[in-house]
């Protein structure tokens, strides 16, 4: 074997993360006077690209005598490697503004750049859409199953499928990356057609499939069709199918289901994969059991930003904020770099607890120690945090002077803590900017009308409900899940179906009783109806949540935590009554809301009484 094909061979099996072995190969070939002997140079490219060195690449690149399509390729490949999408567009300008003409190699490069950036780059996709159909490569079959893919990451499948009817000869390729675009834009319909017509019905496009269903919030369509792939015998012999299930878990909160697919992966063999663990952190957090969130993150042999975030953002939600803060002086121990998602859980971490100089440090340190440029979530949470300490007027500064622009939830959280703090004069006047901008969630209308009446303005009182029927403002009907393992049941507000519908009623009616002799009296105040006082508390009564807790301690093995996940926030009154039954029945009560998580146990909430 000559020397320039042991080098050459050595760079091709170069494994990725290994920076000091590709310079110590490049110096090697130097020293050997092979670096213009073809196809070194190429490979050597590619090699730097697969361990994230880029602008080594691009130095390499710029050394070159002669720059031919294969280099230009390369380097754009380097780029897309390291996940620098924006580097590659960036290098292409300059390659078309010198008049060189894109070869296939290059417009497969391009277009995958333009797919790594996602929707908000639409435009640049197109550009290059319409350069590669006026050029001599327009019927290049794999460029156009690539495109196929970008307009599928866009949500744009209408795009894909004119693409993908323009393929001389369709493969796997192009048939799991159409049926991804419509599974991932919610169009099951079409996807379910297309995967049954699919010749190529194997790992890759059952994984398609169930990953884009899962994306598109279709979380049981997906489970149901992961179950038919099992039955049909497909060999799961990539793991990246199992984390997509393990996420439906997470998004629907089935803690039982996500357990068995826990088992599944122990015995498949895939429990030390990175991203399988960073699922199961993320899923056993968001199905209320943190204890087996932590157990598995402390047992991971390698941790990366996402697993550090996962674990924190967790802790943050379940009103661990010490434990969050704690976990993140960690993670910059371990030379972890934070991104966004880390700093929205300890910037709400912070607001748990109260912590406003440390929020305001944090918020201070993504910005000037990382570089991260605030978004709406972030300044939200700052607002949630001066708004729950009472620093009120600097939250509506926040509000007024921030970049971005704070949608509806935002004036509405800021109007419910002027009210929780009893901030009349600023609470009507935040409840008359948010009047103005004609809200469309039935919650903003209720808490305006509470803050109307509060202050006795009565004839705002019935503009808000006649702008609630001018608007047409329907309600969502609130509904709670409740899982018991081998089932799982829905119970809506007002349930009169279910079978054992006298047990679950006498039982309410047990639990209020009780509550009343504790001091509990209804508060109505979630009820913007015109009824009298009666009414509404028999409304309050038949709240989703109550059914299935009171289904859940029928049902559940005695002892047992229950747990539930409702659609809509859980009012105030049910907080309470929830509250109380943890103490009456001596029971842990996880309840996961539209909004946050919360723990009751002997009378308390994790939640601080704060959401």
């Amino acid at each position: 074997m000559s020397v320039a094909h042991f080098l050459h061979s050595q760079l091709c099996s170069v494994p990725r993360q290994s920076p000091c072995l590709v310079k110590k190969i490049h110096a090697q070939i130097i020293k050997a006077g092979l670096n213009q002997h073809e196809p070194i140079p190429n490979t050597l490219l590619h090699a730097y690209g697969k361990c994230g060195l880029v602008e080594d690449a691009i130095q390499l690149f710029d050394a070159l005598p002669r720059r031919n399509p294969v280099a230009w390729a390369s380097l754009l490949t380097a780029c897309n490697l390291a996940n620098r999408p924006h580097r590659a567009l960036s290098i292409s300008r300059s390659l078309l503004t010198a008049g060189f003409d894109p070869d296939h190699f290059v417009f497969a490069s391009l277009v995958k750049a333009c797919s790594n950036l996602g929707a908000l780059h639409v435009k640049q996709g197109k550009q290059v859409h319409v350069r590669f159909f006026l050029s001599p490569f327009s019927d290049d079959d794999v460029v156009k199953s690539s495109l196929v893919d970008m307009y599928a990451k866009f949500g744009l499948p209408d795009y894909g499928r004119a693409v993908f009817d323009s393929i001389s000869s369709l493969n796997s390729i192009s048939w799991t990356a159409m049926i991804s675009g419509y599974a991932r834009s919610g169009r099951k319909l079409e996807a379910f057609q297309l995967f049954r017509q699919t010749p190529y019905r194997n790992l890759f496009a059952w994984t398609a499939l169930i990953s884009g269903l899962v994306q598109s919030g279709n979380g049981f369509e997906a489970l149901h069709m992961f179950v038919e792939m099992r039955h049909d015998g497909v060999s799961v012999t990539d793991p990246l199918v199992l984390s997509s299930v393990v996420g439906a878990c997470s998004n629907l909160a089935l803690w039982e289901l996500g357990k068995q697919m826990h088992g599944l992966v122990i015995a498949l063999g895939y429990e030390s994969c990175l991203f399988i663990s960073n699922a199961f952190v993320d899923m056993y957090a968001k199905c209320s059991d943190l204890v087996a969130a932590k157990y598995i993150f402390w047992d991971m042999s390698r941790k990366d930003v996402v697993s550090w975030t996962s674990i924190i953002v967790g802790s943050a939600q379940h009103g661990q904020a010490e434990e969050a803060l704690g976990l993140y002086d960690g993670m910059v121990l371990a030379g972890v770099k934070p991104n966004e998602v880390t700093f929205v859980g300890l910037i709400h971490a912070c607001s748990h607890a109260g912590l406003v100089s440390k929020g305001r440090a944090l918020f201070r340190s993504m910005v000037e120690d990382y570089g991260i440029k605030p978004s709406l979530q972030h300044y939200t949470c700052l607002l949630d945090l001066f708004s729950r300490s009472g620093h009120l007027h600097e939250a509506e500064s926040l509000i007024r002077t921030m970049p971005v622009s704070p949608d509806e939830p935002t004036w509405a959280a800021l109007l419910s803590a002027c009210k929780q703090h009893g901030n009349t004069q600023m609470a009507v006047r935040i409840a008359d900017h948010l009047l103005n901008l004609k809200p469309e969630e039935s919650s903003s209308y209720i808490l305006l009308s509470n803050v109307y009446a509060g202050a006795g303005m009565w004839e705002n009182v019935s503009k808000v409900r006649k702008l609630m029927m001018v608007m047409e403002v329907k309600k969502e009907p609130g509904y709670s899940c409740i899982d018991l393992g081998k089932e799982s049941h829905v119970f809506y507000a007002g349930e009169t179906s279910h079978p054992m519908k006298n047990e679950i009623i006498g039982l309410v009616r047990e639990l209020d009783a009780e509550m009343r002799k504790r001091g509990y009296a209804p508060d109505t105040s979630s009820v913007l109806h015109d009824m009298d006082q009666q009414e509404k508390e028999r409304q309050l009564f038949w709240h989703s949540e109550r059914l299935a807790v009171a289904y859940g301690l029928l049902k559940a093995v005695p002892g047992t935590i229950i747990r539930i996940v409702k659609n809509l926030r859980v009012c105030g009154d049910c907080h309470t009554v929830l509250k109380l039954i943890s103490t009456i029945t001596n029971r842990e009560i996880y309840v996961r809301d539209a909004k946050r998580y919360h723990h009751f146990k002997d009378g308390n909430c994790s939640c601080n009484d704060f959401w």
